[in-house]
């Protein structure tokens, strides 16, 4: 039996569930009225245009946020109270990864058990280096972030969430900046790892591949509000002209900015 399966048996995957949930900064509305139910062990892809509110969403959930009105729960304890935060895990994958450069690899990952005291030193080598198998990166161990690609990045920045055990994963962002083919890599192993390992997975993105293929269901927001919840299948379907212009962007190529200057 491989690490990822045992951690599967031994973990119960969360629930997340947002009731009414509206924020304000001064004046400025970002989120208003969210509601969404989000099953144990789903993957669940947030998608929105630049300045929907997809981040500040991810921030509530996270805790780094408190809603203005609402309220955000894992497994029915509200966010609000910091008893969750010792009963849920959470695992937050930053856009830009979060690595701290100064740290091999290795270091990057076994910084939270070490810092937690989890396990003893020889225990916490075996699950830093059990989790780099997992993600392929057992040769990067002791490489500096500076000497890796911006998809070995995203992969690291992927195993140290795993190191914590989370029983939930936040993704933000987890293709940017990346080539086609290693956003396809990305997407398979946020895929692979619901099959490997018992987690609850939300993914913040633009990524039209990317969110409509790996999704149980795709959440759009736009102006801080949920447009459309359904299956990929379902939103690629759905007729609304908002959505559907979101999914389908066209060029108006008769636009003066796309002129030759002459």
């Amino acid at each position: 039996m491989t690490t990822a399966q045992q951690t599967s048996i031994e973990k119960e995957p969360v629930r997340v569930k947002i009731d009414n949930l509206s924020k304000s900064f001064g004046e400025q509305v970002i989120l208003k009225d969210i509601d969404l139910d989000i099953a144990p062990g789903e993957i669940f892809v947030l998608m929105g245009p630049s300045g929907s509110g997809k981040s500040v969403l991810l921030k509530h959930i996270a805790g780094l946020e408190m809603p203005t009105s609402g309220t955000v729960t894992l497994n029915s304890a509200e966010t609000s109270d910091p008893d969750t935060f010792a009963k849920t895990k959470i695992a937050l994958v930053f856009q830009a990864g979060a690595l701290f450069n100064s740290m091999t690899v290795f270091d990057n990952l076994a910084l939270y058990p070490r810092e937690h005291r989890l396990y003893s030193p020889q225990k916490i080598r075996e699950k830093v280096m059990s989790t780099l198998r997992i993600l392929s990166l057992e040769n990067a161990a002791n490489k500096h972030p500076s000497e890796l690609s911006g998809g070995m990045k995203k992969r690291v920045a992927i195993a140290r969430a795993l190191v914590m055990e989370p029983d939930l994963i936040l993704y933000d962002e987890p293709t940017s900046e990346l080539d086609p083919t290693m956003s396809a890599t990305i997407s398979e192993i946020i895929a692979c790892l619901k099959k490997e390992v018992n987690v609850t997975s939300i993914v913040v993105s633009h990524d039209r591949d990317l969110s409509l293929t790996i999704a149980d269901r795709v959440g759009i927001i736009m102006n801080g509000e949920i447009q459309a919840i359904g299956t990929p299948t379902e939103i690629k379907n759905n007729k609304d002209p908002l959505i559907t212009e979101f999914l389908n962007p066209k060029i108006d190529l008769d636009n003066p900015r796309y002129k030759t200057l002459e």
